[in-house]
């Protein structure tokens, strides 16, 4: 059992340094093709903050742990939604774009309501899988398409610091990173799917509550770190970006391609589990209509609720 922790800690510990380091190695291949700053973020950096996410459900979809994978997205995106931005908005209130009212929180909530619809009868298909991952696609493209209106204005700028750090990142670091950055996610991956399966057998649970609470916990520590140092720094309107890009692409990128890759049988994820996961986006966009902000006690809101969540799961193990 102890042994089982300690993979699942190490798993965490070198899953989330991969991640780091393969963003780190990705955007400077990306500057040094001269790929916009706005691109960067919003592809290579975003995806890079849900590989954790991706390599453990893909293993866990590999392996036959369909619970697990799907139980590590539907338990991250609750964790980012409600607890993330929770104690955000607790710490400094957040104010939100129209634009991230508008596109971002609709689609998330559209995501979260066909990843619900196509759990429903305990059968992830590879079509069911591929909707979802078309969906993806069109969510990049309009999403590029809108930020390009504001890439002229930033286009100078973004040139020199691209040859800056052209300069600072020689070519063999850069492919060194990316190649260490997915080694230690595969390995990483494996142990912590190994050491999690394990912990659920020796305390008589099912891989589904694993993957709701300890997987996707530690699965969202990037989005938490983020989010915690964009409050510290006063920049907490931040954090609500980055939760709604990482429960998309949670959804969208992460189950459409490993269901794609490997369709899926779920058991043990409950329609409490996926009823949550879309009241928690409807919260999201209430509460983001309010004069476009997320106010202190609407992140007090959102924290009680997910405590009781967490609360219902344990007294339900």
């Amino acid at each position: 059992m102890l042994l089982s922790v300690l993979y699942i800690l190490i798993g965490v510990v070198v899953v989330l340094w991969g991640a780091d380091r393969l963003t780190e190695g990705a955007v400077g291949v990306a500057e040094r093709l001269r790929i916009p700053q706005f691109v960067i973020g919003l592809t290579i950096v975003a995806i890079g903050t849900s590989m954790p996410e991706f390599c453990v459900s893909l293993v866990s979809a590999l392996k036959g742990t369909a619970d697990l994978a799907v139980g590590n997205v539907v338990g991250s995106n609750i964790f980012n939604s409600l607890l993330i931005v929770g104690i955000t908005a607790m710490v400094a209130p957040m104010t939100i774009l129209k634009s991230t009212v508008r596109l971002d929180i609709p689609f998330a909530l559209l995501a979260s309501v066909m990843l619900a619809a196509f759990c429903y009868d305990g059968e992830l298909t590879r079509l069911d899988a591929g909707i979802l991952f078309g969906l993806f696609l069109v969510f990049m493209f309009i999403t590029l398409q809108h930020a390009k209106r504001g890439e002229k204005k930033e286009e100078s700028e973004e040139n020199e610091d691209a040859k800056e750090r052209e300069q600072a990142m020689p070519v063999w670091k850069m492919v060194a990173l990316i190649l260490v950055g997915l080694a230690c996610l595969v390995l990483g991956s494996n142990v912590f799917v190994d050491g999690a399966t394990k912990v659920a057998a020796a305390l008589g649970v099912s891989d589904a509550v694993i993957g709701l609470t300890v997987v996707a916990m530690g699965t969202s520590m990037p989005e938490l770190a983020t989010s915690v140092v964009a409050a510290r720094k006063g920049n907490s309107g931040i954090a609500i970006g980055n939760v709604l890009g990482s429960n998309v692409f949670n959804i969208l990128l992460v189950i459409g391609l490993t269901g794609v890759i490997n369709p899926m049988h779920i058991q043990g994820i409950t329609w409490i589990d996926l009823s949550m996961l879309i009241l928690s986006m409807v919260l999201l966009l209430l509460f983001s209509y309010t004069k476009y902000t997320i106010a202190r006690w609407e992140g007090a809101v959102l924290t009680i609720l997910f405590a009781g969540y967490m609360t219902w799961v344990v007294m339900n193990v």
